[in-house]
């Protein structure tokens, strides 16, 4: 576990001390307990724009190699040229 310090208004420390010995734990452990019942309170949420597009294909990160090559993706100045024979989905 790592250390760390937090700074209470002296209501709230009057209150958790009379938590400490209602429970008879230590503070430590009901700060602990208090902080992962917060933290964890909602299921979290995808980053923005997380499933927002989609290209319609199931393989896309197994071909991610191959779809830059074939854009040319990072080569500046240079027009793409997209071979005749595949198709586009």
């Amino acid at each position: 576990m790592k250390r760390t310090t937090i700074y209470l208004e002296p209501e709230l420390e009057v209150l958790l001390k009379l938590e400490v010995l209602r429970r008879k734990r230590p503070m430590a452990e009901i700060v602990r307990e208090a902080v992962h019942a917060y933290v964890t309170r909602e299921p979290r949420k995808a980053p923005p724009g997380a499933g927002a597009f989609s290209s319609g294909r199931a393989d896309t990160a197994e071909r991610a190699e191959d779809v830059l090559v074939a854009t040319r993706f990072g080569e500046a100045d240079r027009p793409i040229h997209r071979s005749r024979g595949r198709t586009r989905r």
